[in-house]
């Protein structure tokens, strides 16, 4: 067993938690109050990952997109209403996630996670699904800080575990986490089970894509 000189620092949704039908029912839930189309689930793959301001911005039509400070507050209010009531709903760890938190937790490898999902939510998701496992850091998106792929929070979970951005693995399942993990200088890791598919997150500079969870431990 190698020594724990390294830390996994893992994006939430899409990655250790399969959010997509509670996220995109609190988005038709907003839609629909105001007389809007709604999307697909699936057409919320695309919209999820760069924060629920842009998430709310993203699902209106052309011509109707929430626009002044004024008009994105109130959306943002209104979905984070919804979601306050439907983040528990479905939501629950892909397969293999507790099998691999388990054995990193075994190796003493330190983890955390850094998610675009605002802090609050964040951490009601991890303390609700992911309980199970000590996190060194759990990171959403806060006030004043840049939001991924800006690699700040990424460095501020590395510097808290007391280890070298090299020395970092980034999990994620989309674009935005593959820069983050590069920005960062950390090794960039896609995951192929999220909510993107495997072509964006080579794209993107991915080192590897994981088919399971348990792939990551061949590589650690």
């Amino acid at each position: 067993m190698k020594s724990p000189d390294c830390a996994v620092i893992f994006d939430l949704d899409g990655t250790l938690l399969d959010t997509l039908r509670d996220l995109s029912d609190s988005g038709n839930s907003v839609l629909a109050a105001r007389g809007f189309p709604t999307h697909s689930m699936d057409d919320y793959r695309t919209f999820i990952g760069t924060g629920m301001e842009n998430l709310v911005r993203a699902i209106f039509p052309e011509g109707e997109k929430p626009e002044t400070e004024e008009q994105i507050a109130k959306v943002l209010a209104e979905y984070r209403g919804f979601y306050a009531k439907n983040w528990k709903n479905t939501t629950k760890p892909y397969p293999g996630i507790p099998e691999l938190l388990d054995t990193l937790a075994g190796r003493g490898i330190p983890i955390g996670v850094l998610s675009n999902k605002a802090h609050d939510f964040t951490v009601k998701c991890v303390d609700e699904f992911l309980a199970s496992w000590k996190w060194d850091s759990v990171l959403g998106q806060r006030e004043g800080i840049a939001r991924k792929p800006d690699p700040s929070g990424a460095l501020e979970i590395a510097k808290t575990v007391g280890l070298a951005p090299e020395n970092c693995y980034f999990i994620g399942d989309s674009d935005v986490d593959i820069l983050t993990g590069k920005n960062a200088g950390m090794h960039a890791i896609g995951v192929a089970w999220g909510f993107r598919d495997v072509d964006e997150l080579t794209a993107a500079g991915a080192e590897s894509v994981l088919g399971t969870p348990d792939d990551l431990l061949r590589i650690l």
